[in-house]
């Protein structure tokens, strides 16, 4: 038996196969592979934004204040990174962090 054959590939993560953002900006709606749909708000987003403004990068603590974020936070415009993330800009000026599917997923609830 060789090195190769005790190798287990890693389990593939699910990848959003649809993202729509609501109307008004508020809500992101994803659809998954998997067949799973779900739900985040703009805020909650922000609120669990992994970026080094927000999150410190040597202890990991959170350093936004969730509270600070405004309720009626709107995620202004998305792009792509990739094949594997989603970047915003948001109503209050911040586009910095990057959302992998697995982030995404998390922080979604079932729509």
């Amino acid at each position: 038996m060789t090195f190769w054959d005790h190798i287990k590939p890693a389990a593939r993560p699910p990848q959003a196969t649809s993202v729509d953002l609501s109307p008004d900006q508020q809500v992101l709606t994803l659809t998954w592979d998997d067949g799973q749909r779900t739900q985040v708000t703009a805020r909650a987003l922000r609120q669990g934004c992994p970026c080094a403004e927000c999150v410190d990068e040597w202890t990991q603590k959170r350093t936004l204040d969730p509270e600070k974020v405004p309720q009626d936070l709107r995620a202004l415009s998305m792009r792509a990174v990739g094949n594997y993330a989603i970047a915003f800009q948001f109503s209050d000026a911040h586009q910095t962090g990057i959302f992998n599917w697995t982030l995404l997923r998390q922080l979604g609830k079932p729509a």
